[in-house]
């Protein structure tokens, strides 16, 4: 049997590909950069770079596949609902062409007709992956709120947790859903590849009904928290966006999408995962909270939901392996003496998180502070491995673009800029070049850099010393 697995980098992708990496199958994975993944799997898998908006890089990994996973979805774009659709149809037609047999695709519980945009987008995707019943099997399972290390609703639910004893919350919080942990959505995928069925079919999965209310609850027991929830119908949409945004490392773009799906409830409308998968039992909520709990305490998580971005964005298009063409950019270099080059590497490579930024980190906080007042992600997204880092992952308000193992760390700024950033730590001809790039837009991008150029002068001038004393003192 081979397999192609779609969205092998985002938070479902990785896990399930560690999982069908142990099947007795050949499994071919297509991704938009080779690089993002880790290195020993190109003895274990068949690797195609392209996209389901790239027809011959489709076509080329859909060819002799007998099932293929589409754990696709565009919410980091601001069109996505049409985005999400044209890629459906793409994937769909060239499965059918390539002769798959069948197609497994991961959407979201709700109705229809109540469904926020975001809700209406994952279930028209199912409707298009399923509407050629004549001449390809579609398996559609659909979770609603996803619990496990790392995912967006159990970090939601965590940080709201976490920071705020007291919580005055708009009236979603009384909406009904059926929460899964992320390990049993794993067993229901990896088990629809070898169900005996030859029909279409719609599997809804969940644990118990609980309110979100209820949800952040159980959540503050697990850890050992006394939470007070507050109810206010007044608080509107855009204000709980914001809210969220704020204290959670939820962007204000998906926070917005993420609330308006809030609104409608997502619980299951059939029975078919009992009735076809009757050896999988989801776990409570509060089990999967608690062992969610368990992987970060013991640095365990192996994937996070913002690990993938979504589209071709300004990097692709623009600087595929060289930044230097952005217009303005702050360079320090420094020779690193009797220092190796693999303890410089790991110790730029742990920036971030509860590392810190080497320096100034108050003035690192402030910027997090601001990123957060303009709907960006702000510094609380951290990292997923203080130690080790993979391209396409987050680091605060960064993301890795390039990773070249003893010789390179290539950040992309995801904070709010008026322009396009990256951070470059190289190390050649014995020295660490530091750099840092910006492709200023228009006149209020030049004045931006400008403004913070004496600012940038101290805090890059400090980290680039403190790489070297911390790597001087690891060796």
């Amino acid at each position: 049997m081979r397999i192609l697995l779609t969205g092998a980098n985002g938070y479902i992708g990785r896990r399930l590909k560690q999982k069908l990496l142990n099947e007795k199958i050949t499994l071919r994975l297509l991704v938009r950069n080779v690089k993002s993944l880790d290195i020993e799997l190109a003895q274990k898998a068949e690797i195609v770079q392209g996209s389901t908006f790239d027809k011959e890089s489709l076509r080329q990994a859909l060819q002799d596949v007998d099932i293929a996973y589409y754990l696709i979805h565009s919410l980091q774009n601001k069109n996505y609902r049409e985005l999400d659709k044209q890629s459906a149809e793409n994937f769909r037609d060239i499965a059918i062409e390539q002769g798959v047999k069948r197609i497994i695709y991961l959407g979201g519980l709700g109705d229809k007709e109540s469904a926020s945009t975001h809700l209406l987008s994952r279930i028209e995707t199912g409707e298009i992956l399923s509407a050629k019943t004549d001449q390809i099997q579609t398996i559609w399972i659909r979770a609603g709120v996803i619990i496990g290390s790392g995912s967006a609703s159990f970090e939601i639910i965590r940080h709201l947790t976490e920071k705020l004893p007291i919580m005055v919350t708009p009236k979603w919080v009384k909406t009904l859903a059926q929460p899964i942990g992320v390990d049993d959505v794993i067993a229901y995928l990896n088990s629809a590849k070898d169900l005996t069925i030859t029909q279409n079919l719609m599997v809804d999965i969940g644990s118990e009904k609980m309110t979100y209310q209820e949800m952040m609850l159980a959540c503050a027991k697990a850890l050992g928290l006394h939470r007070i929830i507050i109810p206010l119908p007044i608080i509107t949409i855009k204000l709980s966006s914001y809210w969220l945004n704020l204290f959670t490392p939820v962007p204000y773009s998906v926070a917005k999408s993420l609330i308006e799906g809030l609104s409608s409830e997502v619980v299951i409308q059939n029975n078919n995962a009992k009735l076809h998968f009757p050896e999988i039992k989801p776990l409570s909520f509060e089990t999967s909270v608690k062992k969610a709990i368990t992987e970060m305490e013991e640095n365990q998580v192996y994937s996070r939901w913002s690990d993938a971005g979504g589209g071709k964005d300004l990097w692709e298009q623009r600087y595929k392996d060289d930044p230097s063409s952005a217009i303005l950019l702050d360079r320090q270099i420094a020779p690193y003496g009797n220092i190796s080059a693999q303890k410089i590497y790991e110790t730029f490579c742990s920036i971030g998180g509860a590392e810190g930024w080497f320096g100034y980190n108050w003035l690192w906080e402030i910027r997090g502070a601001i990123d957060k007042m303009l709907g960006g992600a702000g510094l609380n997204r951290g990292r997923r491995d203080q130690h080790k880092l993979r391209v396409g992952e987050s680091v605060d308000f960064w993301r890795v673009e390039d990773l070249i193992l003893n010789k390179r760390l290539l950040l992309r700024a995801q904070m709010k800029v008026p322009g396009s950033a990256w951070l470059e730590f190289k190390i050649k001809d014995e020295k660490l070049i530091q750099t840092a790039y910006f492709y200023p837009r228009g006149l209020f991008g030049r004045l931006y850099w400008y403004i913070l150029t004496p600012l940038h002068y101290l805090v890059f001038k400090k980290m680039i010393k403190t790489i070297l004393k911390k790597a001087q003192q690891n060796s």
